[in-house]
């Protein structure tokens, strides 16, 4: 073949791959004829675009002189195209990586680089794009090659889930409502006010309406999602555990254990709130607290915003080791022979240690009073319960130098005497509350008090203290103008218990031995007092057990509840209450006729009320009020417009 005859392999290739197929030809020298060696030694792999339907096939000059026959021609369409031209792809939803006309003729231009074509690849590639492409068009022949996917239209099978977008996706929904939920017979109700609705239930309500539809448990877990404090009754960690996971952003969780508790509770809430700031857990009559002192100290060191700790049944702590800068109020109750006693609380505002009332305790209070001013300087309010509290415990408080301190509860202290008094007014000036049941202060004490703090002193329980009389209680109520509540309560008893003593006998063997003595009662005549209260700022007088009293005069404008249970000894002739507000009165334990002369003066409109009219016994005993011709019409008014109520008290039975 001469030189001339010989063109490039891209020429003769051109028109294969672009024109239209045309009828098969009879000349055999062809280059396009298959029997051709050239081209059939070389074999093409590569798949070639379709040329745009507009354009004009292009042929060769050697072609020119074949004549194309009639059966070749394309067979004009009725209906319009539904791939695309350029690809062949469906054209809905499609966009068509290859350039048109004018692209491809600015691309053939001389003396510019190939522009690089956009195509398609899988959502999963892990290979470069380039050589991904490469290999699947030389590796699968053309004829049964797949077309490429849709670019933009296949979704990876692994998507990438930003938490903080789905958090303000659900906060989206939750602001848009909730919408109209089916309340059943046709009716509905905005889902707003359905979620007000459940959040008045008790968790297990709750949780049986989420059952009812699937509105309803939209309401239902809105309730948990927003419940920031809940109280449950609960018999394990299985119930407790399903439900503060539900609640994100619980923050005081009440829980009353009807089971053992242990280290597991601990763990299961110390994972499921992590924003928890107050826990309170208490024990029923058969639930044992498992809990020991490692695994609460661990426990209060991870919540580091956990601010108020409220723990009953404390009986197998062992010792106590609390560190926690954000702890504001710890309750601790049922404690019982700590060997070690440490707290780490700079913020520490609120102590309540309570220990048993058994012989069987051996807490030395001594050193938890004196450490308490290095480790918790700011604490302000403190109650300690334990039949071991004295006089050195209360002199070891003076010595910590706790200046703040507002509030002082020592219960059940039998050895606190006056001594420790003058120790509490030297120390503190500016307390409210004071309480010291059940110590053996005098009259000579509770006149410390009322000197001390008088400016100050809004609450004053005295109850159980055996050596204060009718006479101290009056002197505290005249001396103590901000007073509120008052508790004597079994202070004034007329018969006290009688101390058993003991006696010895000879033994067989010589030795002694010692045997109790019935009790004997000694024929005394009891010494009965009357009482005498006065005051215009109490609401609350408690004289419980006060069995010596024989005779009680009130006269509080602000008393609210008055509690004379088991003043078995109070003349009903002897008693007179002036309250106006009274609301509660407790005769529990009291006689028949003082119960009745009470109601008498608590529950009559005119017992409290003076007579304001005229009046004279007449000769056959009888007493007739004279009422003046002035008064009728005032009378007639009030009865015509209504005469202002009173308030109406009640009288407790039990």
């Amino acid at each position: 073949m001469a030189p001339s005859s010989r063109a490039p392999i891209s020429r003769l290739l051109l028109p294969a791959y672009i024109s239209p197929p045309r009828a098969p030809q009879s000349s055999s020298s062809s280059p396009h004829s298959p029997s051709n060696p050239t081209l059939a030694a070389r074999p093409s792999h590569r798949r070639q675009a379709p040329a745009p339907p507009d354009l004009p096939p292009t042929r060769m000059a050697s072609d020119a002189s074949v004549p194309v026959p009639a059966a070749a021609q394309p067979v004009p369409k009725r209906r319009g195209n539904y791939n695309c031209g350029r690809c062949g792809l469906p054209k809905k939803g499609h966009v068509c990586p290859v350039p048109g006309p004018a692209a491809s003729a600015n691309a053939g231009k001389a003396g510019e680089p190939p522009q690089p074509q956009n195509k398609p690849r899988r959502a999963l590639q892990f290979d470069p794009v380039a050589a991904a492409a490469e290999a699947v068009v030389d590796a699968v022949p053309l004829a049964v090659a797949p077309p490429p996917p849709v670019p933009g239209r296949k979704r990876a099978r692994v998507e990438v889930v930003d938490v903080e977008e789905e958090g303000k996706g659900e906060e989206a929904d939750e602001e848009e409502g909730l919408g109209w939920v089916e309340l059943g017979d046709g009716r509905r109700a905005p889902g707003e006010v359905l979620v007000e609705v459940l959040r008045r239930l008790a968790p297990r309500g709750v949780a049986a309406a989420a059952g009812v539809s699937r509105g309803w448990r939209e309401c239902a877990r809105r309730v948990w999602r927003g419940a920031e404090e809940v109280r449950l009754g609960a018999a394990g960690v299985g119930p407790v555990g399903a439900l503060t996971a539900r609640c994100p952003a619980l923050a005081r969780l009440v829980l009353r254990m009807d089971s053992d508790v242990d280290a597991t509770m601990l763990a299961c809430i110390a994972f499921s709130c992590p924003n928890l700031q107050s826990l309170d857990i208490s024990m029923a009559n058969s639930a044992v607290n498992r809990i020991t002192g490692d695994e609460l100290s661990r426990f209060v060191s991870e919540k580091r915003v956990l601010s108020v700790l409220k723990l009953g049944g404390c009986s197998g702590l062992g010792f106590l080791n609390i560190s926690s800068s954000s702890l504001s109020t710890l309750w601790l109750s049922g404690l019982c022979s700590l060997t070690k006693t440490v707290m780490n609380c700079p913020n520490l505002n609120e102590l309540s240690l309570d220990f048993p009332k058994q012989n069987n305790d051996s807490t030395d209070l001594v050193a938890l009073m004196d450490s308490l001013g290095r480790t918790c300087p700011n604490l302000r309010n403190m109650h300690i319960s334990s039949i071991r509290l004295c006089n050195e415990a209360v002199f070891a408080l003076e010595s910590a130098n706790l200046r703040g301190l507002c509030m002082l509860s020592l219960v059940l202290g039998s050895k606190i005497t006056d001594a420790a008094i003058a120790s509490i007014v030297r120390s503190y000036a500016s307390l409210e509350l004071l309480d010291l049941s059940g110590s053996s202060i005098t009259d000579n004490g509770l006149g410390m008090i009322c000197n001390a703090f008088p400016d100050t002193l809004t609450r004053l329980l005295m109850a159980l203290c055996p050596n204060i009389t009718s006479s101290g209680i009056q002197v505290a109520a005249a001396q103590l103008p901000l007073l509120r509540l008052m508790d004597c309560g079994k202070s004034i008893c007329a018969n006290p218990k009688p101390e058993a003593g003991r006696s010895y006998f000879g033994d067989l063997n010589g030795g002694i031995k010692f045997c109790s003595k019935l009790p004997i009662q000694k024929k005394q005549q009891p010494t009965y007092q009357k009482l005498i209260i006065k005051h215009s700022s109490l609401k609350k007088l408690s004289l419980w057990g006060c069995s010596a009293i024989e005779a009680l005069y009130v006269n509080c404008p602000e008393l609210v509840d008055l509690n004379l249970n088991s003043c078995t000894n109070l003349h009903p002739e002897r008693l007179l209450i002036q309250c106006p507000k009274l609301k509660d009165v407790h005769v529990n334990g009291c006689r028949d006729m003082l119960i009745g002369a009470i109601r008498n003066q608590v529950l009559n409109e005119f017992a409290a009320v003076e007579p304001r009219l005229p009046c004279k016994r007449l000769a056959d005993g009888s007493k007739r009020v004279l009422v003046p011709h002035f008064m009728v019409e005032q009378l007639e008014e009030q009865e015509k417009w209504g005469r202002p109520g009173k308030a109406q008290c009640t009288v407790h039975l039990t």
